[in-house]
Order: C-alpha cells, then sequence, then structure tokens
C-alpha cells in the first residue's frame, strides 16, 4: 500500500516480489499455494518510481521480503518502524531515519505519527509472532489516518477507535490463520466490531493475496452488506487508487 500527499509519497510494508517466490504458509487448513498468490498489479512500477519515504510495522516476510528489502536500500528510501525492529532492520541494510515506541508521538513531515501497539493473533500463538506496531499518522490540512497493522481486537484499537476517531482506519483483514493455532489477526466478529466504532472510513485490506488470509473481498462485502455497514467500508481491488478529498 502506498499513501500519496501533496509532497510525500509513503510506501507501507513492502511487500514486493515475484508471484509465487515464497513457500506456502499452511500445509492443510487452507489450500498449498506459494506466496504471494498474485503479482503485483499492473501500476506498481510507476508508483513505486515515487517513493519517498517507508513506514514498516513488522518484520515478517509478507510485509517486507527481500524483494523490498532491495528496493529499499537500491534507492536509499528513509524508513521509519518499531524501535524495537531498528537494530534487525539496519543489520539488513535499511536507512531507518526514526524509530518509535508504543504511544510515543514524534514529528512526521510537516505532521505527527504515533506508535500504536498491535498484538499479532489471538492467545498464545501473538508471542510467537513477535513485536508488531500500527501508527497513527496526522499531516496538515489532510485527513487523520490509522494504521491498524496485523493486529486482533484490543483496547488500544478500542482507544484509538473512540478517542483518537480516525477519519481513515487502513485493517487488515482476510482472518489469517496458521494450521495450528487461532487466528492470527481480527476474525469477523471483531472486523464487524472494529467497523460499528469506526468514526471514519475504513479501507479493508491483506486479503487475497497469501495463501493463509481465507477472507476473500466478495465474503467480506456479504458481511457487510448483512450488517448494513457497507457504506463505512472501502474494499480496494489490487492497484486501485482510492482519493481522499483533503479536510
Amino acid at each position: 500500500m502506498v499513501i500519496e500527499t501533496e509532497k510525500e509519497v509513503i510506501l507501507i510494508d513492502p511487500m514486493l516480489g515475484a508471484q509465487g517466490f515464497m513457500p506456502s504458509f499452511t500445509l492443510f487448513r487452507h489450500k498449498y499455494k506459494k506466496n504471494p498468490t498474485v503479482a503485483l498489479p499492473h501500476n506498481a512500477k510507476s508508483i513505486l518510481e515515487k517513493i519517498t519515504h517507508c513506514l514498516i510495522t513488522h518484520q515478517h516476510p509478507d510485509h517486507i521480503d527481500s524483494s523490498g528489502v532491495k528496493f529499499l536500500i537500491e534507492r536509499n528510501i528513509p524508513v521509519t518502524c518499531s524501535i524495537k525492529d531498528e537494530k534487525a532492520f539496519k543489520k539488513r541494510g535499511l536507512h531507518v531515519t526514526q524509530t518509535l515506541k508504543y504511544w510515543e508521538k514524534q514529528d512526521f513531515f510537516d505532521g505527527t505519527i504515533e506508535g500504536i501497539p498491535a498484538k499479532h493473533g489471538y492467545g498464545f500463538v501473538s508471542k510467537i509472532m513477535g513485536n508488531v506496531i500500527g501508527y497513527f499518522i496526522q499531516l496538515p490540512n489532510q485527513k487523520t489516518i490509522y494504521l491498524s497493522s496485523d493486529t486482533v481486537y484490543t483496547d488500544s484499537v478500542d482507544k484509538v477507535l473512540k478517542i483518537y476517531k480516525p477519519d481513515i482506519s487502513i485493517l487488515a483483514c482476510g482472518t489469517a490463520q496458521f494450521d495450528v493455532f487461532k487466528q492470527l489477526i481480527m476474525n469477523t466478529e471483531d472486523i464487524l466490531k472494529f467497523v460499528k466504532n469506526s468514526s471514519g472510513k475504513v479501507i479493508a485490506n491483506h486479503m487475497e493475496s497469501i495463501n493463509h488470509c481465507p477472507l476473500s473481498r466478495k465474503e467480506l462485502k456479504k458481511i457487510l452488506i448483512e450488517n448494513n455497514l457497507t457504506n463505512k467500508v472501502f474494499i480496494p481491488e489490487d492497484g486501485e487508487v482510492i482519493e481522499i478529498t483533503s479536510i
């Protein structure tokens, strides 16, 4: 995903490798298929040519793969990440220029960015999945953005939705799950809870590109229709550009 403002073009969690270059993330719970299950969209190259900055939420290969690392190094793209990931990313050669702790707010271009806690999974599996950070972004004359990252619904998520009241929330859907353990991101019940508690629009992503994410865009739309929530959610296609007017 890319966020483009009047001045900056911010790449988020670059997974840029060719279709099928990584192994399947499940063997039997979901259909075995190498990842990513789709190729980059046709307009990816022209968009990537404009990138000025990168936000990374965590170290998993479906958020920063080897091709993403190569791209960032070759262009010496400044990177913002969690302070917990700084050492690992610098070791891989990334140009880390800013790190954040949970609930820490810092200057970000002409506005601010704040680190938001994220919990990658229900129960025990969240300990295995490691550190993840979300972001709350406020830029001048722009609508506020909450990037949830890979997380289940937590008190921290609830706080951001109800107190910060983001204009745009970007939610990792897909209901990802390995062959064992509980789901790694929000189940459909919590996706609905997230949407209902959002005062602004929700953009649903993290679907139909990794084989351990069974929830499709079509199925999500059906669930939203059944709950009269379609007017609150954008479900973009691969490569789709959503234009959001400034304040």
